[in-house]
């Protein structure tokens, strides 16, 4: 008999999830109803659905619950695509949405097969993905601490006079201050126990993050990215927990418009070919990491000595693209300087062309095997 696929669209939220399906047979698109967001009810939902020569294929958005609904379903043998939700299909004089009606849309056209699926983690990859997120979070919450004391001492007139900030000799000065009244002392002993707390964090998280990578499957394909100038364990384990295996790219352009690092573009091929800013699509987090390795390449080639142990336990072909990368990185660099680019966009196109090289490399190492 032929195979009765169902398409089963989950609008997921924090406490109830609304269900719709798709006969793949008849083409009737219905509500089921609503469901607790639980896997206990995920569970009886998928045996109510099942039955004979049944195939059933879920769908829902990324979003804030995770993947905890994939991960149980593929547990339970059904058929599980997360879609991305900014590349839902939309018609413009839509403007009513509800729970309901997306979760009618959701099945609808996952049986058209006109969503865009995410990768789904693993949850070991997910685990240190986390685990950097976290440092992170640390060092923004250590930013904003320093912004808003450095904002607090201006406002009375308290401006240090020294080399550069947050050294030594400036938290001794900042210790050492006299207030005229004790709410005031009281402020800023506070942002400078929360100042230290976040540094003491940040230290801690890297320890942690030092720690979990060595039995991480993923370690072979850390220590080849940390060949490359201005990546760092830090930036490489940051790297492949929120991209994964970066073999599943076919090609490196691929992984740059997954990271949104190329360029918009509205093209006619009878009268126009117009470009903007980067797409900015895909995860800012690898961006982020991405753009700021790019800026050691301002730099002239060298092996330095922070460079020089990372290498050595590399093969000869990854050292040879090693150092292809920093000398045609750094030429692009200074070739778009000397025409006039900004630094920001010079910054983005050197980034552009360092995916390709980590997205070389990367191939070049088997992560281990389970």
């Amino acid at each position: 008999m032929k195979p009765h696929h169902k398409y089963i669209g989950l609008d997921v939220h924090k406490e109830r999830n609304e269900v719709a399906i798709a006969d793949g047979i008849t083409g009737e698109v219905r509500l089921y109803g609503s469901i607790s967001n639980d896997l206990h009810a995920l569970e009886k939902l998928v045996y109510k659905l099942r039955g004979q020569n049944v195939v059933l294929h879920f769908v829902y958005e990324a979003g804030p619950c995770g993947f905890v609904i994939a991960r149980r379903l593929a547990q339970l043998g059904e058929d599980c695509t997360v879609i991305a939700p900014s590349l839902i299909p939309k018609k413009a004089g839509d403007h009513v949405k509800t729970d309901r009606r997306d979760a009618v849309t959701l099945a609808r056209l996952h049986r058209a097969g006109e969503l865009t699926a995410v990768r789904v983690p693993d949850e070991r990859d997910e685990a240190i993905r986390d685990l950097v997120r976290a440092r992170t979070d640390a060092v923004t919450d250590l930013r904003d601490n320093r912004h808003r004391l450095q904002a607090f001492l201006l406002r009375h007139g308290y401006k240090y006079t020294g080399k550069s900030h947050w050294t030594e000799a400036h938290l001794r000065y900042l210790r050492e201050l006299v207030m005229a009244h004790a709410a005031h002392k009281v402020v800023l002993e506070e942002y400078l126990m929360a100042i230290t707390q976040a540094t003491e964090r940040i230290q801690r998280l890297e320890q942690h993050i030092t720690t979990q990578v060595v039995p991480w499957r993923m370690r072979p394909v850390v220590e080849a990215l940390m060949g490359l100038r201005g990546i760092q364990l830090l930036t490489a384990t940051a790297l492949l927990a929120e991209l994964g295996d970066l073999s599943r790219f076919g090609h490196p352009r691929q992984l740059m418009a997954y990271l949104g690092l190329v360029s918009r573009e509205y093209s006619s091929p009878e009268s126009f070919r117009g470009q903007g800013s980067i797409t900015k699509a895909g995860n800012s987090h690898a961006r982020w990491f991405v753009i700021e390795s790019a800026q050691h390449y301002r730099l002239a080639p060298k092996v330095s000595k922070e460079l020089s142990p990372r290498l050595e336990k590399l093969p000869q072909r990854l050292k040879e693209m090693s150092w292809n990368a920093q000398v045609r990185l750094h030429k692009k660099y200074w070739a778009l300087m000397l025409r006039g680019k900004t630094v920001q966009k010079v910054q983005v196109a050197v980034a552009r062309e360092l995916v390709g090289f980590i997205w070389a490399m990367a191939r070049e190492v088997k992560p281990l095997s389970d």
